[in-house]
């Protein structure tokens, strides 16, 4: 993976380049490398905000789990899923380490991205705002869970939207696969937490659900603005905005609350995410779920003591 990618990072300058659509006989052939140099460079500091938010964002998760959530839920089956999820943000956390470990060469720039919730003002105020809801001890549960499937459903909905808008044109296949697993798993956290408000008694209101929301919905826009400084082709401040408010107002359908925004989604290469994928065995690994047991063959489905790992 490692190396593969790292050519796509070398290679974004010529994709983005070819995308203008500009023959050398309309342009300056200098000022348009020129321009794919500084929307390469665009790139990736857009990736390398995204990844250091990524690296300390599920120990975060993990902390509010582990200290408080684990502790005030008495029933079995969310304490089990709790605990699959805690092993599942360990996962997260370690891939996205070894991910600025692959594309991040210079030590101090990568010791800088692991310290975002210290180093970063836009990272440290998402870190700030999910660790202000993990020590909160006024606030009901209800109202946590609901602040914590927004961190999940909103806090990750714009860094993965960029690194699809990634996929669309064909960079960093190692990335975009990987968060392609990735995402599923924080749709699915995200969806248990509106399942577990469903199940409350003493429900947050509607009101109060809409002030949670709308809190994060400005962080992360916040975030995204400083993370995407200039247009790309398919993508600016404005569109990610917007998108934003289309997730938020989907999650706060999850949670059986009116929507606050009425928002289309702008991104046509985010409308499948969630939808059962169709890979090409050919061209790259399968990330669909897949039942176990199932497209194997009884020969893969013996038990040897003498298989190759």
């Amino acid at each position: 993976m490692a190396s593969q990618d790292e050519e796509s990072f070398s290679d974004a300058k010529s994709v983005l380049g070819s995308e203008q659509g500009d023959s050398t006989s309309e342009t300056d052939s200098a000022q348009s490398g020129s321009e794919s140099t500084y929307m390469a460079n665009t790139i990736k500091q857009l990736i390398s905000l995204v990844l250091a938010f990524f690296a300390a964002s599920d120990g975060i998760v993990n902390e509010n789990l582990v200290e408080r959530f684990t502790k005030e839920v008495q029933v079995p089956e969310v304490r089990c899923f709790y605990g699959f999820q805690i092993a599942i943000e360990n996962i997260h956390s370690e891939m996205y380490s070894l991910l600025i470990d692959t594309y991040v060469k210079d030590p101090h720039e990568r010791e800088h991205l692991f310290s975002a919730i210290e180093t970063i003002p836009c990272v440290k105020k998402k870190a700030d705002w999910a660790l202000k809801w993990t020590g909160d001890e006024k606030s009901t549960f209800g109202d946590r869970v609901v602040a914590f499937a927004a961190v999940e459903g909103i806090f990750f909905s714009g860094a993965f939207a960029a690194i699809f808008w990634l996929r669309k044109r064909g960079l960093m296949p190692g990335l975009t696969f990987s968060n392609e697993l990735i995402s599923r798993d924080e749709g699915l956290h995200a969806d248990f937490a509106c399942l577990m408000v469903s199940y409350l008694i003493n429900k947050p209101s509607q009101e109060r659900i809409h002030q949670i929301i709308d809190d994060a919905v400005k962080i992360e826009q916040e975030f995204l603005t400083e993370a995407l400084p200039v247009k790309l082709i398919g993508m600016n401040q404005d569109l990610m905005k917007q998108y934003i408010e289309f997730v938020a107002d989907r999650l706060l359908g999850e949670l059986m609350c009116s929507k606050l925004y009425n928002s289309e989604n702008p991104f046509d290469f985010m409308e499948n995410i969630s939808l059962e994928g169709k890979t090409n065995f050919f061209e790259k690994k399968v990330g669909e779920y897949q039942k176990m047991g199932v497209m194997s063959s009884s020969e893969q489905q013996k038990f040897t003591l003498d298989a190759d790992f």
